[in-house]
């Protein structure tokens, strides 16, 4: 019988002490009745729903302890002990695609390791093997049943819809344009753009070998004109270019820079310069065309990061790839083919690396965006050209 002096809050109180001291004398049953009296008094306690459903875990019964698991995250969705027993009530019943599903939900709110027991560690390290074997089995249903269409869609569709059924398989991260500056709206976030967006990419990639014996001359001779791809000036945060800023490991030979010739470097590279004039590059006054030869030294990696504007691409022509060298661009990693180039949006997350031996150089250009309008780069160009005149202090020139 309730004590009219006592409130709920305390009478549960009570309840959870004594329930304590069964379970810890080995009686469940009894723990559970008094948890029982305890939620009765309480319903929004979540350690009080925890409790009851741990005693009826241990008392066997899986479906009333799923019931009390689910009114514990009824009062904090987020909790990620509570989210992670339901997951082992799931896999306890059978229920293998519920709890792997359930396991990726309580991954995603669970702490780092090192904070957590070792039980706990060692159950967060069961939650991913299940999950990872869920989301598996997942891809390759979905795959299989594709596989009874395949024959509607070419390479294209078909690389594109295994990038669809890996970001709803959770296997593969959806990555975005994150622009450090230029957003320009309505234009698609495509990791490696397809060759037929640019006809002209072959006759460029026909000229390697006269590229790659410029670049090994500029190379051979210690050139001076090699500069520090990375160099911000003192004062500057530096976050992941620390190690890079103002080191020749990720060197730049700049042909065109600013959007202007590098006049000494384009007469030592006229090769270069006649393939580059078959690239579809942005004319943004001292901002673009850009292009360089870029030189990593072996065993160095540049950090993950994002370009400056997503209205135009870049382009990599590989002219010196040693073994080990690779890049990525969000989800998709891709390794340098000497003389096979490729175009791809920069304000995607990406990286790269060199964990070769030797150098590895690469002629890298910009390109316009091959989704904008003639009329919508014209636009774009005089929008940035009058920015940076008006941070100059200088104004923007008067509508015709």
């Amino acid at each position: 019988m309730t004590d009219p002096g006592v409130s709920p809050k305390d009478e549960a109180a009570a309840f959870k002490a004594a329930a304590d001291r069964a379970m810890g004398s080995g009686d469940l049953r009894g723990a559970r009745e008094l948890l029982q009296q305890a939620v009765a008094r309480v319903d929004d306690s979540l350690g009080l729903w925890m409790s009851l459903a741990a005693c009826n875990r241990g008392l066997g019964d899986v479906d009333d302890a799923l019931t009390a698991v689910e009114r514990a995250l009824a009062v904090e969705p987020r909790n990620f002990m509570a989210l992670l027993m339901k997951a082992s009530l799931l896999e306890r019943q059978g229920r293998e695609r519920p709890a792997g599903a359930a396991y990726g939900v309580a991954l995603t709110q669970a702490p780092s390791p090192d904070r957590l027991p070792e039980p706990t560690r060692i159950a967060l390290a069961h939650a991913r093997e299940v999950h990872d074997r869920y989301t598996a089995q997942m891809a390759g249903a979905l795959s299989a049943d594709l596989a009874k269409v395949s024959g509607r869609a070419g390479a294209v569709e078909a690389a594109r819809i295994e990038t669809f059924i890996g970001g709803i398989a959770g296997r593969r991260r959806i990555y975005q344009q994150e622009p450090i500056q230029f957003n320009y709206p309505g234009l698609p976030a495509i990791e490696f753009h397809e060759r037929t967006e640019f006809p002209w990419l072959e006759g460029l990639e026909a000229c390697t070998d006269d590229i790659r014996g410029e670049v090994l001359a500029v190379w051979g001779d210690g050139s001076p004109q090699l500069e520090p791809y990375v160099s911000y000036p003192d004062g500057v945060p530096l976050d992941q270019w620390a190690e890079l800023n103002k080191s020749l490991n990720w060197s730049a030979f700049h042909l065109l820079f600013d959007g202007a010739p590098v006049a000494a470097n384009c007469a030592r590279c006229p090769a270069t310069m006649a393939a580059l004039a078959l690239v579809d590059q942005p004319k943004v006054h001292d901002r673009s065309p850009s292009a360089m030869f870029s030189i990593l030294k072996a065993h160095t990696r540049i950090p993950p990061h994002t370009g400056v504007a997503n209205t135009r691409l870049v382009l990599h022509l590989p002219l010196i790839v040693p073994d080990g060298c690779g890049f990525r661009v969000g989800g998709e990693t891709r390794q340098w083919r000497e003389g096979h180039a490729w175009v791809f949006d920069d304000t995607i997350e990406h990286e790269a690396w060199n964990d070769g031996d030797r150098p590895r150089a690469i002629l890298i250009c910009d390109v316009w965006s091959p989704h904008l309008s003639a009329a919508e780069r014209e636009l774009v160009a005089q929008v940035i050209a009058a920015l940076d005149r008006f941070n100059q202090g200088g104004q923007a020139p008067a509508e015709p």
